[in-house]
């Protein structure tokens, strides 16, 4: 969500070399951005001290002799490690701590609740003289990963030319409380699968492997490829991209979609689908409930806010897309 800050900062000093600093298990997000000239990853320490004092990355930063520092996260640590690396302008939201070893820090807007992510990271660029902007999220996919991409869906028996391939992510990584009911992934997939064009793609991550292990195992293996555990992120992103529709829950893979411009519908229940929804386009199902958004891992009461989400009103969107993709574009 990010990324397009990155493109309105690139566009404002189109001179400048661009340096994003990110964990190594989403660095490959950022690659071939025509905006960011290099990536610095880093893993997470385990530890409050070893995470402050990360020593070897203060030094990249250090070497990287930087002018201009923007901070998109919160946390104290990536301020503690700019103010550290000696980068001399330090840009960001602060609060009574943070606030020390900021530059410049940018009061949180007062309606970040109502407004989307994307646009309240762009709001921190606005002491540079830069507005907010329409840009939205891209991701770039270079032309040898969409050919292996496709090569590959060849060799599932999944022509990406002829047939109609809808994408579905039943997981989330944040935890359960945001995860639609694996027996209506099942009910609403057998539903969709009386249409002869249509084939389906099963994603997700090694951690929720066994989730759709158990949803694919209930649907017929001539028309479900379960891809659950089996792609890097950057085979993700090229698989996603062949998709002719899309859908999930309030997930990763949600975002991936709405940056590819692929036609989706997204299922939220304990989070801001105002804030965190799929940016510009797409369709979002949250039924509002009393207690929601709760930002939970797991309910701890009937889980309402997901079982009030029927098969039958997913389906109805799903076959609405299927009928005509572009309807999600509107």
């Amino acid at each position: 969500m990010a990324t397009a800050a990155i493109a309105d900062l690139k566009n404002h000093f189109p001179k400048a070399k661009i340096t994003a600093l990110c964990q190594s298990n989403v660095a490959s997000l950022l690659e071939n951005n025509p905006a960011i000239d290099e990536i610095i990853s880093y893993k997470k320490p385990s530890g409050w001290i070893h995470r402050i004092e990360h020593y070897d990355l203060i030094q990249d930063i250090r070497l990287g002799d930087y002018n201009l520092g923007v901070l998109f996260t919160n946390s104290f640590s990536s301020a503690w490690w700019f103010w550290r690396g000696h980068v001399k302008y330090r840009l960001g939201y602060g609060d009574l701590t943070r606030s020390l070893l900021l530059t410049k820090a940018v009061r949180e807007p007062t309606k970040k609740a109502t407004q989307h992510l994307v646009t309240t990271y762009k709001e921190i660029l606005t002491p540079l003289g830069i507005a907010v902007s329409n840009t939205a999220p891209q991701l770039f996919i270079t032309e040898e990963e969409k050919r292996t991409a496709r090569d590959f869906l060849a060799l599932k028996g999944i022509n990406v030319d002829k047939d109609l391939i809808l994408g579905i992510n039943p997981g989330a990584a944040y935890g359960s409380a945001k995860c639609w009911l694996p027996e209506r992934f099942i009910e609403v997939t057998k539903k969709l699968l009386r249409h002869d064009r249509l084939q389906v793609i099963y994603f997700g991550d090694q951690a929720g492997k066994s989730l759709v292990d158990a949803i694919c195992q209930e649907l017929p293996k001539d028309q479900v490829v379960n891809l659950a555990g089996k792609t890097s992120l950057r085979e993700l992103i090229a698989l996603i991209d062949c998709c002719s529709l899309f859908l999930t829950n309030d997930s990763g893979p949600m975002h991936i979609s709405a940056a590819l411009k692929v036609p989706l519908v997204a299922l939220f229940g304990s989070t801001n689908d105002v804030s965190t929804g799929p940016y510009g386009s797409g369709t979002v199902i949250h039924k509002h409930v009393e207690c929601s958004p709760c930002y939970k891992r797991e309910c701890p009461i009937d889980f309402r806010c997901m079982t009030r989400i029927s098969v039958d009103e997913v389906y109805n969107e799903l076959e609405t897309l299927v009928k005509d993709p572009s309807e999600a574009l509107k």
